[in-house]
């Protein structure tokens, strides 16, 4: 249903059944970690025309992994983190 390295992948899948006797089934909710409790791949300054998805793909290899750059942020809007050039991001090391 999802792919093994989404953000959703490893929670749990739930069921409710709905009054008309039909059963939804719905991932469970996924709690933000802290960012400073991620151990840290690498900090990289952001530059004029960054974009996160670059970013992410040139250190993480796989540009749909901004969430994890989210997270280790703190953050859950990605345009916040390439709003200002200079500023430090921190990449987060993949949990699998």
């Amino acid at each position: 249903m999802l792919d093994p390295t989404s953000r959703y992948a490893s929670l749990e899948t739930a069921t409710l059944t709905l009054p008309d006797g039909r059963v939804a089934a719905y991932k469970r909710r996924r709690f933000i970690p802290a960012g400073n409790a991620l151990k840290v791949l690498a900090e990289v300054t952001v530059t004029e025309g960054d974009r996160l998805d670059l970013l992410t793909h040139r250190t993480l290899g796989a540009p749909e992994h901004f969430w994890r750059v989210c997270d280790a942020n703190d953050t859950l809007n990605p345009f916040e983190l390439m709003r200002e050039t200079g500023s430090l991001v921190r990449i987060a090391m993949p949990e699998f």
